[in-house]
């Protein structure tokens, strides 16, 4: 596997993330949010606090951290029907929305928190790849803004969360690792995976979650540990955008 990049569809090199920005306290009303752009993906995700949790923990004193997904309509080419108007939710919604909720859940002491809900809404306004790591990396800034919020209210003496979390996307395309597919190059890739990673508090990188999936092939453990490679360091700028975007 070589390393030596063709030119990708947008001119970026192999180790080049997409243009980011990261606006926390984008939504008025909520406790937490960010406007999250990753390229032509952008998503809209906000923190809503509760003082309960569900019937299920009552009385364990530790809080919850769940998160629901969705994509607007015309957030594709073509109009997508509202999953509300089908009745249910998509199984790639469900399977997003766990994702986000398992990865924030990760890196949160539950039991600092308190008999405390929060609830992380991402909508994704505009897609071209990559729509749950942009959902996950902007949810850890909007569940961060929430916790300084609680802070700020006298209800905690300092923040549950742990360290940073965020996720970016890998594959290979054309025979070549890269990072941060859009959608043309996620839509030809021959290998794809999802990296979901925490910052610990000694710097490394420690993985929550992969998603890897041979597309047109398998992928070989040189290609895993490429991507991993590419993912630890699209996530340490990440990392430094997040810090970025609470100030």
């Amino acid at each position: 596997m070589s390393l030596a990049v063709s030119a990708r569809p947008s001119g970026r090199a192999y180790n080049d993330l997409r243009a980011i920005t990261l606006e926390a306290g984008f939504a008025r009303h909520a406790e937490g949010s960010c406007l999250t752009k990753f390229g032509d993906t952008h998503v809209l995700v906000t923190a809503s606090l509760e003082e309960k949790v569900p019937g299920w923990m009552r009385g364990s004193g530790k809080g919850w951290v769940t998160a629901e997904y969705g994509m607007l309509p015309r957030a594709t080419h073509t109009r997508g029907r509202r999953e509300a108007a089908a009745g249910k939710q998509s199984g790639r919604t469900q399977e997003i929305q766990r994702l986000i909720g398992r990865g924030l859940r990760s890196v949160v002491d539950l039991k600092a928190l308190g008999e405390r809900q929060i609830t992380i809404d991402c909508d994704v306004l505009q897609a071209d790849g990559g729509t749950r790591t942009a959902s996950l990396t902007g949810a850890w800034v909007a569940l961060a803004q929430c916790c300084n919020y609680l802070i700020e209210e006298g209800l905690l003496e300092k923040s549950p969360i742990l360290s940073p979390v965020a996720a970016i996307s890998c594959g290979i395309w054309q025979g070549q690792a890269v990072l941060d597919l859009d959608y043309a190059e996620d839509s030809s890739a021959e290998a794809d995976a999802n990296f979901v990673i925490a910052k610990g508090a000694d710097g490394m990188a420690g993985l929550v979650e992969v998603q890897a999936t041979g597309e047109e092939r398998p992928i070989s453990e040189a290609e895993l540990q490429a991507l991993l490679d590419l993912a630890k360091h699209g996530c340490g700028h990440l990392f430094a955008l997040q810090a970025a975007a609470l100030g």
